[in-house]
């Protein structure tokens, strides 16, 4: 069944005056905390006291000790004195090998199983509900059949944010009441999208902290739920991470991958933080792959992720 039809108080987000900046834009904060004013274009000399300040700026945003590390002493080493090379472009080739494993899109193959079952997982605050919103717009404009199901019934606001999400794209939701068993969710709703010829699942789960050993069994549950289903079910389990709580992110990404295991990441609110350095750190010690990064509140905010065009973002604007 399609589930609770309560009407939403949520309103669909207007345009706002800045709908086209562009990602240097959207990424204002982050530069500015990584690098302000010290490497410009007018500007060439790296010595002791430009390395500590940008040593310093580096952990402040959050790119953690190991790789903050690993970029200044290549920076130290691979930089020679009376170079005519800027460097900014010198960061670039230091930063570039860094976040180019994971830039790997999410593709949804053509299978004869279908669903191919995304199951979104992510502690709450990150945007998660949001998160699927936008991917559903995206992957029904790429003409993907796509439908959600509401898995996280501990939170009456998630069924109703998803369901209003659903009514926005015109999507079926399967939904069941508050305090329902997840995984009895996510199993009706993969047999109404196999019934349905569906191409895509996108299932919300719930959010408590990540340290709650409930929460990991219950996601545990519902992975076991769907090989049930069908063992040869294409999967996807994607976390949502909200770039401004920094290194935190990082542990959650770790807690979730040694619990259930992750596919990839979405790391949201970027336009809004000064910490988007934390994607060079869960890069360079996680090597899970980035699917998409979030910069905005609207659908087409949703981007998936593209490291040179993320290092130009930082390094190449004008200031």
């Amino acid at each position: 069944m399609f589930g609770l039809k309560r009407k939403s108080s949520i309103k669909k987000p207007e345009k706002p005056p800045n709908q086209n900046l562009s990602l240097s834009d959207r990424l204002k904060h982050t530069r500015t905390g990584l690098f302000g004013e010290f490497f410009s274009r007018n500007k060439t000399l790296i010595n002791d006291i430009t390395l500590n300040a940008l040593e310093n700026r580096l952990l402040v945003a959050d790119i953690g000790v190991n790789t903050t590390d690993q970029i200044i002493q290549l920076l130290k080493t691979e930089y020679k004195e009376g170079s005519t090379e800027n460097p900014l472009d010198r960061l670039r080739k230091i930063l570039l090998p860094i976040l180019k494993p994971v830039e790997k899109a999410l593709t949804i193959p053509k299978a004869l199983n279908k669903p191919h079952l995304i199951l979104v997982v992510g502690v709450n605050g990150v945007g998660k509900t949001t998160t699927i919103g936008k991917l559903a717009s995206l992957l029904k404009n790429e003409g993907k059949k796509v439908m959600l199901a509401a898995g996280d019934t501990f939170r009456a606001a998630a069924i109703e944010q998803l369901q209003t999400w659903g009514e926005l794209n015109n999507l079926p939701v399967i939904a069941q009441m508050h305090g329902s068993d997840p995984a009895a969710v996510i199993f009706d709703a993969l047999e109404s999208a196999r019934a349905n010829n569906i191409d895509v699942l996108i299932a919300d789960t719930a959010g408590r902290l990540h340290n709650k050993n409930n929460l990991m069994e219950e996601m545990k549950k519902i992975y076991r739920v769907s090989s049930k289903f069908d063992n040869d079910l294409p999967r996807e389990v994607l976390l949502i991470l909200d770039a401004g709580t920094g290194q935190n992110a990082l542990i959650q990404a770790k807690q979730f991958n040694e619990a259930i295991g992750i596919d990839g990441i979405v790391l949201t609110k970027l336009d809004g933080t000064a910490k988007g350095g934390i994607v060079f750190s869960l890069a360079d010690e996680l090597s899970i792959p980035i699917r998409f990064i979030g910069v905005g509140e609207q659908i087409e905010d949703l981007r998936p992720f593209n490291a040179a065009e993320f290092i130009d973002a930082l390094l190449l604007a004008e200031s």
